[in-house]
This record gives structure tokens, C-alpha cells and sequence, in this order.
């Protein structure tokens, strides 16, 4: 990614070679593995995911010898260097190595190098600068015959960019960048917390329904309890004894999406654009209105999607939509929500979904009210993840903002040299 070459006062131009060492991982052998947690903790490819994310589950242990160089440490730079899948999505994208406990040794295969920098450059800093620069850019074409995509090393240590001369203003640029960073992993684990719950919440009450009662909130609910309440056999298991089981075909048509042509597009107009994925663009026409859903027919099944009351919509043909007459849309959405809709996959080839198997799908049919009750319950849930979703994007724009502006030296941080107090809130950044 080319850069101005302007220098801001009190910074200097270096290359990446210049400023650390670029440490290959260990060549290794099948038979350098070993099951037992007492070996060496290795990163291999199937720890890093796409985008500069990880994931423990991939770890292996490790028994070959490892070098001094070679052993990491929390917060030391990882780049990959190989991607097996031919995607390119892990290549180049700067991971720092999470925790794993001051006593435990930790080593990297060959697919991955690590970026030391020399006693100039402080770490957390020069991660966030290779974040900023467009290393991915840099991947090998794969030559005839090869089946992975390979990170030019011999580019990597020309990498080019500027720094600041004083460790404190790199050290407080970085402060300022993990402020933010701490405050999208929380947002992070809040929204995998609400999304436990919901899915918690769903298996509960889509089987066992809320018992009525004239002193429970809004969010306070109680479930039906076979001690308590009376239920009975049903082909999806107990149920409570008012519910019906029903298939979907008798609570509404299941109808076919239909082609849009591109001219009908239109990136301001009132009518959403679904396909089997989502939301792919606004038309200028519609087909219906909400409530409705969204059920996939072809390529990514796993997702239904509620359209709300008196929205506009079109579906295209990737796609089929049922708007209940028979029930209520918000809670029907949730019902299919809770299954597996891969396990009715008739294809061996892309994914599909047939009208025949989509009508046959058997549901619980609670009375009216009680399913207004359970959804209620859910769409809050809903509501909740959604507002620390689009707080997360927030922080991620503003993220995006400083690293430009801290990184390139346009926002300079001097004055806030020496203060320890720490940010309240990132966004007044």
C-alpha cells in the first residue's frame, strides 16, 4: 500500500527490517507431535482465523527442539504466512498470541513468523501499524500445480512506513488503541453472553411454554413445570396439553422469491432486497409487505430472517417466504430459529431446501396469546444484542478513525504523555 512519504515532526521513515527481526517458526515433523499438554504449546494454521483471529481449539503440543527466538509470549506479533485453503483470508494479518499462563512454553510452526522489534519500537505499537498496512496485498499468486498461497518474505522486512522517535508517544498511541480494543472484547463477550441466554431461553420456552400468572413483569416469567401443569405426547416430544403441533404449510403459503433485474435496484429505495443470506440491497418495486420470512431455498440454509409489520420487501428467487395466516410471525420465526434446518438438505451438491420439505416441517402452536408472550420474551433479548452490536460497529468506526489519524501522525498525543488516567469513554477520543 503506497503511503505519503511526509513525515511528521519528530518521527522517522524505517523499514520493517530495520526496526525488528522477522523469526521464521519450526520445520517440523508429524512424529513432533505429542498429545500430552507437557510439550510446547504449537500455532500452526488451524489456530489463526480469517482476519487476524484465533482459535485455542486448533493448538497442538509440541516435543521437538525449539529455539530461544522461537518461543512466544503474550502479546508478541504473528504474522501467517501460508494459507492451505487458497483463500488468502489469514495471510498477512498481524495476530498478537493471547495468554496462555507465564509457565508454559509456546512455539509457532513454519507457516508463521514472528516480528520482534528491536528496543526502539514498542510492540503493541508496531502491531497496530502493521494493522494499518496492507500486507495481505503482498500474497504470492499460486504458480501451476501449487495448492497454497504463500506471503513474499523477502518483501515483508522492505515493508516501509513511519514511527515515532519517542518510546512514550508510541507507548501512549497504543494505550489509547487497546482502550478501545478492551472495550470491543467486552462488547464481544457481552453479546455471546445475551446470545447463550436466548438460545438457553429458546429451547426452554418453545418446549415448555409460560405458565399464566397475573404478578409476573414483562421479563419475569414462569415455566410450565409436568409437576405443576398438565402436558401430553406430541411427534416433537412433551409438550404443554393446550399446544398443537402443526406443519408449517398449514399456518401459510411457502412462496417462490422471485428475479429482480439489476435496473430495478436502487440504493435509497423503501423496499428491501432479501436472498438466502439476507438483506443484499434496496429496489425501487416490492413484492409484499411484512410481517413475513425469509427461508432460504438455495446456498447458505441456516438462517431465517424476520421481515417486520408494513416493511416492503422483495425476495429473490434463492429464497421462498411465508406470511402466517395461522399464527403468530414473530414467534413462528423463532420456532424455526430453534432447528437445524441443514438436517432437511436434499442436495449432495450446493444446499437446498425444496417446498415439500419446508411445508412439512412440524412446529408447536401454543394459543395466540401465549405466543405473543414467548416472543415478546425473545424479540427483548433480540433488542438487547442488537444495541451492543451496533455499539461494537461504533467503537470498530472509531477505532478505524484514530489508528488513521494516531498511526500516521495527523493527531498527535504529546499532551497526554505521563497521565495515567485512563479513557471513560473511547468515544470523546
Amino acid at each position: 500500500m503506497a503511503e505519503d512519504v511526509k513525515v511528521p515532526e519528530g518521527w522517522r521513515r524505517v523499514r520493517l527490517g530495520e526496526i525488528s527481526e522477522i523469526v521464521k517458526g519450526i520445520t517440523y515433523k508429524s512424529s513432533d507431535y505429542c498429545e500430552s499438554e507437557e510439550g510446547a504449546t504449537f500455532i500452526n494454521l488451524k489456530c489463526i482465523l480469517k482476519k487476524g483471529g484465533f482459535n485455542k481449539d486448533g493448538l497442538k503440543y509440541f516435543k521437538g527442539l525449539i529455539r530461544e527466538s522461537q518461543i512466544l509470549r503474550k502479546g508478541d506479533i504473528i504474522i501467517a504466512i501460508v494459507d492451505l485453503t487458497r483463500d488468502g483470508d489469514i495471510i498477512g494479518y498481524p495476530l498478537r498470541v493471547p495468554d496462555f499462563g507465564s509457565n508454559k512454553v509456546v512455539t509457532m510452526s513454519m507457516d508463521v513468523v514472528k516480528i520482534e522489534p528491536d528496543a526502539q519500537i514498542d510492540k503493541a505499537f508496531l502491531y497496530y501499524r502493521l494493522c494499518l498496512n496492507d500486507i495481505h496485498s503482498y500474497i504470492l499468486s499460486i504458480s501451476a500445480g501449487s495448492t497454497v498461497l504463500h506471503l513474499d518474505l523477502n518483501w515483508l522486512p522492505q515493508l516501509e512506513f513511519s514511527v515515532p522517535l519517542s518510546l512514550p508517544e508510541q507507548h501512549k498511541i497504543a494505550e489509547i488503541l487497546e482502550t478501545v480494543d478492551n472495550a470491543i472484547e467486552k462488547t464481544d463477550a457481552i453479546i455471546e453472553k445475551y446470545k447463550r441466554i436466548k438460545q438457553g431461553l429458546m429451547q426452554d420456552l418453545l418446549t415448555r411454554g409460560i405458565a399464566e400468572s397475573d404478578e409476573l413483569g414483562v421479563m419475569s416469567y414462569e415455566l410450565r413445570d409436568e409437576k405443576k401443569h398438565r402436558f401430553k405426547d406430541s411427534p416433537l416430544g412433551r409438550i404443554p396439553e393446550e399446544w398443537e403441533v402443526v406443519e408449517l404449510g398449514c399456518v401459510g403459503d411457502i412462496i417462490y422469491g422471485e428475479g429482480l433485474r439489476q435496473e430495478l435496484y436502487e440504493p435509497d429505495g423503501d423496499t428491501l432486497v432479501f436472498g438466502t443470506g439476507g438483506i443484499i440491497g434496496r429496489a425501487k418495486l416490492f413484492l409484499d409487505r411484512g410481517p413475513a420470512l425469509v427461508i432460504p431455498r438455495k446456498g447458505s440454509i441456516t438462517s431465517v430472517f424476520y421481515i417486520q409489520e408494513d416493511q416492503k420487501f422483495w425476495i429473490i428467487d434463492t429464497a421462498f417466504y411465508l406470511k402466517p395466516q395461522n399464527g403468530y410471525c414473530k414467534f413462528i420465526y423463532f420456532t424455526l430459529c430453534n432447528m437445524d434446518l441443514e438436517l432437511l438438505n436434499e442436495a449432495t451438491g450446493v444446499p437446498s431446501l425444496s417446498r415439500e420439505n419446508i411445508k412439512s416441517i412440524q412446529i408447536p402452536l401454543p394459543p395466540l396469546p401465549e405466543q405473543h408472550r414467548i416472543a415478546s420474551l425473545l424479540s427483548q433479548i433480540d433488542e438487547a444484542i442488537e444495541k451492543e452490536q451496533k455499539y461494537k460497529e461504533k467503537l470498530e468506526r472509531i477505532k478505524k478513525g484514530l489508528m488513521e489519524d494516531l498511526l500516521m501522525g495527523k493527531v498527535r498525543v504529546n499532551h497526554l504523555i505521563g497521565e495515567n488516567k485512563s479513557l471513560e469513554r473511547v468515544e470523546n477520543v
